[in-house]
């Protein structure tokens, strides 16, 4: 019998029924893939295979993680068009974007602060993430991390750049600098600083001060300078690079904000004669005779910040005879606790006579006054 005709066939009970040669070759029997599916068969479809996770980037419960990278998912199948996102918290501005079939990122705007802890959420079921197959998350996903803190390097660095240290900072030949107004770029560097390389601005620096200069160590000088920063910003002076002090140096960096105070230094030599030199952006513009503390109120020896600064002031105490004092006095900058540099009327100088302070003759502090700015180091010497 020719291909395509009627097949006659007896079934047993003496039924007769006709079969189309073509039909059993192009649709085949008890499948529901042609175009005429009835609603029966759709009914009892396969279900698509479900989605699943295969990677999450940082890894979870990953810790000292820069804030600014971008978070990226991956799945095991390719995600629907229309498919929902992840979310991440807390809520920062930035964008999920589609980097593959299977994995999606999220790229910050502004990356998260350093010590915060971060939640991802990756969303299922009817309402969650979506494959193309139309395959589903099983159950939602949640990982966590946290950032790590941001460097004391990259505080330097920005800081020498502003002028608030007496080094410059540079990158290296063939880095790309970090652009000044580009957020998420600047607060990746605070947790990965660039390589680079610091210079002394000037070479009239005395190797009291050049001595004290450890990069990414920390110390009196990179508190003072924070303080003349935090000062400057109108922030509470306490030296620390807190979250306001962070903030407010990526804006400075935006803007170009330096320094408008420029960098000194002052040394107190408690040899004889005892005297006063300060240096003003690596120039020597003050040297005097000066006088310290007394035995039994000595000046504490060490390098201090100046912190609190008055053109008069009654000063009162009580002398080591147990009376008490108001003395007035002038150009008065504070920089350990009651010790301070300021004018003090005697008949000479160059010896220890006051009860702890530096005092100056009244030229000498009055000039001195300006220079001694708030975050300025002095250095009592024995």
């Amino acid at each position: 019998m020719a291909l395509g005709t009627a097949i006659v066939a007896l079934l047993a009970g003496g039924t007769w029924f006709a079969l189309s040669g073509a039909s059993a070759h192009t649709r085949g029997a008890g499948t529901a893939s042609g175009p005429n599916v009835t609603a029966a068969q759709r009914k009892h479809r396969t279900p698509a295979t479900p989605e699943t996770v295969a990677s999450v980037t940082p890894a979870p419960r990953a810790r000292g993680v820069n804030g600014a990278n971008a978070i990226r998912v991956t799945f095991s199948a390719p995600l629907a068009a229309d498919s929902p996102m992840p979310s991440v918290t807390p809520a920062i501005s930035g964008s999920w974007q589609r980097v593959s079939p299977t994995t999606v990122q999220f790229v910050p705007v502004r990356g998260f602060p350093e010590l915060t802890r971060v939640r991802v959420l990756i969303p299922a079921g009817s309402a969650g993430v979506r494959s193309t197959a139309g395959g589903l998350l099983a159950t939602q996903v949640v990982d966590r991390f946290w950032t790590g803190s941001y460097s004391t390097m990259r505080l330097e660095q920005l800081l020498a750049q502003l002028g608030y240290l007496p080094l410059g900072w540079s990158p290296d030949a063939g880095a790309l600098p970090v652009p000044a107004t580009d957020a998420n770029a600047q607060i990746s560097a605070a947790y990965d600083p660039p390589p680079g390389a610091f210079a002394w601005a000037s070479s009239g620096y005395p190797e009291a001060l050049t001595s004290m200069w450890q990069p990414g160590q920390g110390g009196s000088m990179l508190t003072g300078a924070v303080m003349a920063f935090e000062n400057n910003q109108g922030l509470a002076m306490d030296g620390v690079a807190g979250p306001q002090v962070w903030n407010a140096l990526l804006k400075a960096v935006a803007k170009g904000d330096d320094n408008p105070n420029g960098y000194t230094y002052a040394y107190v030599s408690e040899g004889s004669p005892e005297t006063l030199t300060i240096w003003h952006d690596g120039q020597e513009v003050e040297h005097t005779l000066a006088n310290t503390g007394i035995p039994g109120r000595t000046t504490a020896l060490g390098t201090y910040p100046v912190y609190l600064k008055y053109q008069h002031q009654i000063m009162k105490g009580t002398n080591p005879d147990g009376t008490k004092y108001a003395d007035p006095v002038s150009w008065v900058s504070y920089f350990n606790g009651s010790d301070a540099v300021h004018y003090y009327p005697r008949a000479s100088y160059g010896f220890p006579q006051s009860l702890g302070c530096v005092e100056l003759p009244y030229a000498q502090a009055e000039q001195s006054f300006p220079y001694l700015t708030y975050g300025s180091l002095v250095t009592v010497a024995g």
